[in-house]
């Protein structure tokens, strides 16, 4: 029994810390942000998509290097993770 005990204690501090790698390595990606303010973005559509803000939910926001993004849905942000600047011009154009 102490055996198991121990064996489950130390697989659980290997999960734990390969948890914390992950974080780590995740932390270089843009973050998900909740808030916004409405009337300081520039675009009501998608950078990536084109599609309308909020026609699929709420719009799922990033900030990449500094800059608020608006994405339709989650799915855009691999996209514009591919290519940031193409999709960040667009916000610089408006």
């Amino acid at each position: 029994m102490k055996l198991f005990f121990c064996l489950s204690l130390v697989s659980s501090l290997l999960l734990s810390a390969c948890h914390r790698e992950d974080s780590a390595t995740t932390a270089a990606a843009p973050s998900v942000s909740e808030a916004s303010n409405a009337g300081n973005y520039p675009l009501d559509t998608c950078v990536v998509s084109g599609e309308k803000l909020g026609s699929m939910g709420k719009p799922y926001i990033i900030t990449y290097e500094g800059q608020e993004v608006r994405l339709c849905c989650k799915s855009c942000q691999g996209h514009f993770q591919e290519d940031p600047g193409k999709y960040l011009a667009k916000l610089k154009l408006k």
